[in-house]
């Protein structure tokens, strides 16, 4: 018995049941807002600038930070809290990491975390453009607005998990936080920026 090859419409239904169920499987990995976000320590790392004897700029990062994300684009809602461990804190000079560590400075032995809580994400269209909350350093806390560069959210191909990327920056004074030490030959503004991943929960 001779097997007739399919006809141009089996072939068609055919072509779209398999349309179906890629789509139905690639609906499934995208998540259902919200949903919760742990912060990659790995690729999430505080910078920060400041002017030095009104010359130029110096630079440094902190190399240990973890916190939360959520993440709502729908309902234009969110919530960040990012923790900077400050005994991280690296210039590329030893010496100058050892002195911004001590008493004047970030006083790293009575206050061993920066904190970065969010109060209202701000949206233009579909598109995040800042989040406003609160700084705490050296136990005061100041509002704090971070503009939002990009933020972006996908399956990553290699862990075949779901993840949110996104830059952030924004400017305080240290003077404000009780820093005042060198002022002015060291600079009072100081731009921070918050470069992070992070990875759904669930």
């Amino acid at each position: 018995m001779i097997l007739a090859s399919p006809s141009h419409e089996v072939k068609a239904m055919l072509q779209v049941c398999q349309l179906m169920v890629f789509l139905v499987a690639l609906s499934s990995s995208a998540p259902a807002w919200p949903e919760s976000y742990r912060l990659d320590p790995g690729h999430t790392f505080p910078q920060f600038e400041i002017a030095h004897l009104w010359l130029f700029a110096e630079r440094g990062q902190f190399d240990r930070a973890h916190g939360t994300l959520e993440f709502d684009i729908e309902q234009q809602t969110g919530s960040l809290e990012v923790i900077i461990d400050t005994s991280s804190l690296d210039t590329g000079n030893d010496e100058r990491n050892a002195v911004l560590k001590g008493a004047g400075w970030f006083d790293v032995s009575r206050y061993p975390s920066i904190t970065f809580r969010s109060q209202r994400f701000l949206f233009e269209q579909d598109r995040l453009m800042a989040i406003e909350g609160k700084l705490t350093m050296l136990g005061v806390a100041q509002p704090m607005r971070l503009e939002i560069a990009w933020i972006k959210c996908g399956l990553n191909p290699v862990s075949r998990k779901w993840r949110c990327g996104a830059d952030a920056s924004g400017m305080l004074q240290r003077s404000r936080f009780g820093m005042r030490t060198a002022l002015p030959f060291v600079g009072d503004d100081v731009r921070l920026r918050i470069r992070v991943e992070a990875y759904r929960e669930n």
